[in-house]
């Protein structure tokens, strides 16, 4: 299993920026980026957690994980597009003190940062998010969070589809602990999450699992 890695929100860069590139069908491809849009740009400065646990965090940091598949491991196929297209539970070990609501980006930088799940204003008090979330813009059993629109042009989860034969590629669950509430309409984009996220995230965490067809 990789080494599990944390990840600190600087000033100026946004957590969880990056752009998606053109669906073409609804599996991910390779192709190349709107022009003036950079894949993977913005994503956050790595720092080594020493000494935490994949559930919790010792010092108040942000801290979460899924029961679905270990850290660098693989992805089951129910929580793919082989599959099922469940989203995958996740449980919050530890936030910080600042935070008043969770956002989550799940996308493959293997297919030039393909955004797979955008999630936000999710209560900074949960412990967890339920796995099979609906594709809806509002989540009611979240205080309604709000969901995003990914680069499938669906909202909410999409799991991981690669195209047959193409090698694992490593899909990022990144999680931020953010000091607001964000004014952020659902189904909006990653670019319009990052903006909203700029200044405001006390924290980040990162989880990473693999998918093969």
């Amino acid at each position: 299993m990789r080494s599990r890695r944390h990840y600190l929100a600087l000033a100026g860069s946004v957590a969880l920026a990056g752009c998606g590139f053109t669906v073409e069908s609804s599996t991910e491809t390779s192709g190349s980026t709107p022009d003036g849009e950079t894949p993977g740009e913005g994503v956050p400065t790595a720092r080594e957690n020493e000494g935490a646990t994949t559930t919790a965090a010792s010092d108040g940091r942000l801290a979460f994980s899924t029961s679905a598949f270990e850290d660098g491991g693989t992805i089951p196929t129910e929580y793919t597009g082989a599959g099922a297209d469940r989203s995958p539970p996740l449980s919050v070990g530890s936030v910080p003190e600042a935070a008043e609501t969770l956002a989550l980006v799940v996308d493959d930088p293997d297919a030039n940062g393909y955004v797979h799940w955008l999630l936000w204003n999710v209560p900074a008090s949960v412990d967890g998010i339920a796995a099979d979330l609906p594709q809806t813009e509002t989540l009611p059993d979240l205080d309604g969070a709000r969901q995003g629109t990914n680069d499938f042009g669906e909202l909410g989860y999409r799991g991981p589809l690669p195209p047959a034969d193409d090698g694992p590629h490593t899909y990022r669950f990144t999680m931020s602990a953010v000091s607001t509430t964000l004014d952020l309409e659902a189904g909006a984009s990653r670019g319009a999450l990052a903006d909203a996220l700029e200044g405001t995230t006390a924290d980040t965490d990162r989880i990473t699992g693999e998918f093969e067809r």
